[in-house]
């Protein structure tokens, strides 16, 4: 376990090393001038040049990068161009907001998604089958801010819960209920291809001669499908999983835009808008990090799931 640690270590740290600088080149050839956002429109030339020359934005792109990475090191991501307070802080203000959102989602999304899965491999061809089928390929087909906006119209616009911005921690009632929307919207991504790729996973165990043995010694069907095909089936859905986390991430940020949940990927749209290029860096780095840890994790439950890596 600890060698696998290490080794997907070694291969995520050029992955960071590669979004940090891309993101860094994408955002200073972008058409907005981070020293006209701090000095305002009514700035003359010189002014521009005078902020230019404070925030070294006249210096060659290579130094501003060196620069920038030195930085990081130091766990220093800069300061907020429009409210001068530093990157690290504004986002640690929002990153609560962004992983309640996630882990509410997820929380209803993946074992809904199985059960549908499990229960469509169990009665293959019949008329539940047919049904998850179909509701999973119209899942996969619905964009994420169709489905949020459909909900803010016919749950939120009926009163029946709130659509608009977040109203306390997830713990609280009053939480509960201004999450649920975004829950749903954000959730509704991964339904359909876990529950696809648990129907194919359970279909092929409970063909294996380990399912057949535990039905010769009498094992009832709940205990073969729970016990020993879906257990087996958990390495490929594990897998899905994590690859669905980009478009989690993805879909998070749109989430956050259509509820105005104040979490990462609102902030980041908006610091984009605003020119805010260290608070852009910023939660876009995060962002990758998060992506990142979150495969790292996957990758030690899959081998920590497979047999065969167990016994190796």
């Amino acid at each position: 376990m600890i060698r696998q640690l290490l080794n997907r270590l070694t291969i995520s740290l050029p992955v960071l090393l590669g979004v940090v600088v891309v993101c860094f080149v994408l955002l200073q050839v972008a058409p907005a001038d981070p020293a006209a956002v701090i000095a305002g429109p009514t700035a003359t030339a010189d002014e521009l040049a005078q902020v230019r020359q404070e925030l070294g934005l006249d210096k060659p792109m290579a130094y501003q990068l060196s620069l920038y990475m030195w930085r990081l090191l130091h766990l220093d991501l800069g300061r907020s161009m429009i409210s001068n307070v530093p990157v690290i802080d504004e986002i640690g203000g929002t990153i609560g907001a962004t992983v309640e959102l996630m882990l509410a989602s997820v929380a209803w999304s993946i074992p809904l998604a199985i059960l549908l899965g499990t229960l469509a491999a169990y009665r293959r061809g019949k008329l539940i089958d047919r049904f998850v089928m179909t509701l999973s390929v119209v899942g996969v087909s619905l964009p994420v801010f169709w489905v949020g906006l459909l909900l803010v119209q016919h749950v939120g616009g009926a009163g029946i819960l709130p659509y608009i911005g977040r109203n306390g921690p997830i713990w609280t009632l009053a939480g509960l209920e201004s999450i649920a929307l975004p829950a749903l919207t954000l959730g509704s991504v991964l339904i359909g291809p876990v529950a696809r790729i648990t129907r194919t996973a359970v279909i092929e165990t409970l063909s294996g001669d380990y399912v057949r043995t535990a039905r010769a010694k009498g094992a009832g069907e709940r205990r073969v499908v729970m016990r020993h095909a879906l257990r087996n089936a958990l390495l490929p859905i594990v897998t899905l999983v994590g690859l669905q986390v980009g478009n989690l991430l993805g879909g998070a940020v749109v989430t956050e835009q259509i509820y105005s949940w104040p979490g990462v990927g609102r902030m980041a749209v908006g610091a984009i808008f605003a020119g805010d290029f260290p608070l852009a860096q910023g939660a876009i780095l995060v962002t990758a990090l998060g992506f990142i840890v979150i495969n790292l994790i996957v990758d030690l439950l899959y081998g920590y799931l497979d047999p065969r890596g167990n016994k190796s």
